[in-house]
């Protein structure tokens, strides 16, 4: 048994078939989810577990070479625009319908139980070496 990081076994073997390049995207709990991509649904409750707790598990162990959210998010839900600018500088933002459309191509949902708008960002993997 793991004794530290992601427990989740579902998410924790998920994140190992990942590789350079691959997409995943990190959604609030009313995003829709494009058929395709592998999906592991952490909702429990409204707000459980947030945006941010998952998002920063994940950050914990993947390699993200570059991220995109929805240009929405800096009026909507300043919180996340705020988290998600900490974590990434280079963030590029793109209208949320054209992040809906970028998500299909992802490899891999993680749904939060998030319940502000625009809580969603789009991670593009990088390479450890």
């Amino acid at each position: 048994m793991k004794k530290h990081g992601i427990l989740n076994r579902h998410l924790s073997g998920a994140l190992a078939e990942l590789g350079h390049g691959d997409g995943v995207l990190v959604c609030d709990a009313g995003m829709p989810i494009p058929d395709g991509p592998r999906v592991v649904d952490l909702a429990f409750r409204a707000g459980v577990p947030s945006f941010a707790e998952v998002l920063e598990g994940l950050l914990a162990e993947l390699v993200v070479e570059g991220a995109t959210a929805a240009a929405e998010v800096r009026d909507a839900n300043p919180a996340a625009a705020e988290l998600l600018a900490g974590h990434f500088p280079a963030l590029t933002l793109v209208p949320h319908e054209r992040l809906k459309e970028l998500s299909t191509g992802a490899r891999l949902v993680v749904r939060t139980g998030e319940a502000r708008p625009y809580a969603n960002v789009l991670l593009r993997c990088g390479v450890f070496f």
